[in-house]
């Protein structure tokens, strides 16, 4: 990374493809009028950042709402993280896990598609959970005779595949 901090009245001049390609490459450093220190980077390093921060910051609250209550947070706690209230605790911390391998995985890789899988596949489960028939179903007891043979659709009917009629 260059050291060179550009001059407002370089974008004006020849500099200024230097400072764009120097931008392109990394970031590139540029001094207001007014004596305000700008940088310029590529927006995918810039939307990378955002993802990272947003997504750090909500690790750190979970893991400190987790660490400090004794059940799962209200959802005023979890305020943006609210979409997570239909899980208990043991789920909330197994989030918080994949969420902290996701960040730096994401960080890693420079990108941040890992992070985005990760908390989708999450609020996709969350939703399952939040509807009741569907918890029951997903996290009730089974039992082996709570299931049977299924019949094929033409016997059931009367049917039998195959006898021309």
């Amino acid at each position: 990374m260059s050291e060179i901090i550009y001059q407002a009245t370089d974008l004006t001049g020849s500099k200024r493809v230097e400072f764009l390609n120097e931008a392109r490459r990394d970031r590139a450093r540029l001094r207001a009028t007014d004596g305000t220190s700008l940088v310029m980077l590529p927006e995918r390093t810039l939307s990378l950042l955002e993802a990272l921060a947003k997504w750090g910051g909500a690790y750190a609250k979970l893991s400190t709402l987790l660490r400090r209550s004794t059940g799962v947070p209200s959802t005023s706690e979890l305020g943006e993280l609210a979409w997570l209230r239909s899980l208990d605790q043991e789920d909330m911390e197994e989030f918080l896990t994949e969420l902290q391998d996701a960040i730096v995985a994401a960080k890693a890789d420079e990108d941040t598609a890992i992070l985005d899988e990760c908390v989708h596949a999450w609020k996709a489960t969350a939703r399952q959970l939040s509807d009741p028939l569907r918890r029951s179903v997903l996290m009730g007891t089974h039992h082996s005779d709570d299931y049977v043979p299924a019949e094929s659709p033409d016997v059931m009917n009367g049917s039998e595949v195959g006898t021309g009629g």
